[in-house]
């Protein structure tokens, strides 16, 4: 098949896109470059099924693919926070960008959304069918409200013109080729750790977040999009750790003599979050297979490579 990967340099699209190419797909990798990196997609660069395009998909683009992975858009709160506006136009003009693409050449597209449309959840854990409780004018909703719209935009390409969607819903995805500096909680406490700071944990630690390993989200996104169900579909880890349990992971697999230290809660962070994946389970037959342990020891492998690679280059500064 010829696939389209929005975001394809990014965290996750890049591990999609390596599975795609294995299968032997066409794939055409889109991204801007705002929080995606090359190196991620390096090896494909001279492959004659692999393309890629620097393009912002707020732009329309005309091509012929037979599916659409709607990836692209900034997922981490410093970056969807650095340019709000830009966030919600992403999400929203891209996505009816892409949409109006696969209505065009009658592709099937696949919306990667997100958990963060449940905003601080006071149903525990998380069903499909719940509707979020979103602060719509908080510093997140740049993000929660351009995934919420992204969704709707999807199912009214879907009743009015029948394109062919499938929506994910993403809880927190970790893994090899995260930005170190996204200010994500993994990266935030392997970044950290690695460079022998104190690992900084917000409010007391007792809030909750569920950990997919990327290899396992990337398997469920597959399914989701050659399967018959439209969804939405959670796709994420039902295990659930606190905070402070996940610094105290990290701390005793990279340095359990680093220090952790609590600074005060940012504004509409949720206390709890985990999906409930029973319609993941039924309808696609999948469950993530990565526990925490062994998925944070490749991410920290990788994080050592590019912290380490970064040294040199600290101490030719102070030499000069």
């Amino acid at each position: 098949m010829r696939i389209l990967v929005t975001g394809g340099a990014g965290f996750v699209g890049s591990h999609l896109i390596d599975r795609l190419m294995v299968e032997g797909h066409e794939v055409i990798c889109l991204d801007n470059f705002y929080t995606g990196h090359k190196r991620n997609i390096l090896k494909w660069l001279d492959h004659p099924y692999f393309e890629l395009i620097r393009h912002d998909i707020t732009e329309a683009i005309r091509l012929e693919v037979d599916q659409i992975y709607h990836l692209a858009c900034p997922a981490s709160p410093v970056h969807y926070q650095y340019n709000p506006v830009k966030t919600v136009k992403t999400s929203v003009m891209g996505t009816l960008n892409m949409l109006g693409l696969a209505k065009r050449v009658k592709a099937r597209f696949l919306l990667a959304s997100t958990s963060e449309i449940y905003g601080d959840p006071e149903v525990h854990p998380q069903t499909e069918d719940y509707r979020g409780n979103v602060n719509p004018i908080g510093i997140r909703s740049c993000y929660d409200e351009g995934k919420r719209i992204a969704e709707t935009l999807s199912f009214d390409y879907h009743r009015q013109n029948d394109v062919d969607i499938r929506v994910a819903r993403i809880f927190n995805t970790y893994g090899p080729r995260m930005l170190e500096n996204d200010g994500r909680v993994v990266s935030n406490f392997v970044a950290q750790a690695l460079r022998g700071n104190p690992l900084t944990v917000y409010g007391d630690g007792s809030q909750t977040r569920s950990f997919c390993y990327v290899s396992d989200l990337v398997e469920g996104l597959m399914r989701l999009m050659n399967n018959e169900h439209i969804g939405p579909i959670n796709l994420g880890n039902p295990d659930e750790y606190t905070i402070l349990e996940l610094a105290t992971a990290v701390q005793q697999l990279v340095n359990p003599d680093a220090e952790i230290k609590f600074e005060p809660l940012p504004s509409d962070d949720p206390r709890r979050r985990r999906p409930d994946i029973t319609r993941a389970k039924t309808w696609l037959n999948w469950e993530p297979t990565v526990p925490l342990p062994e998925g944070l020891k490749l991410t920290i492998e990788d994080f050592r490579s590019r912290i380490q690679s970064e040294q040199p280059l600290e101490a030719s500064k102070i030499a000069k």
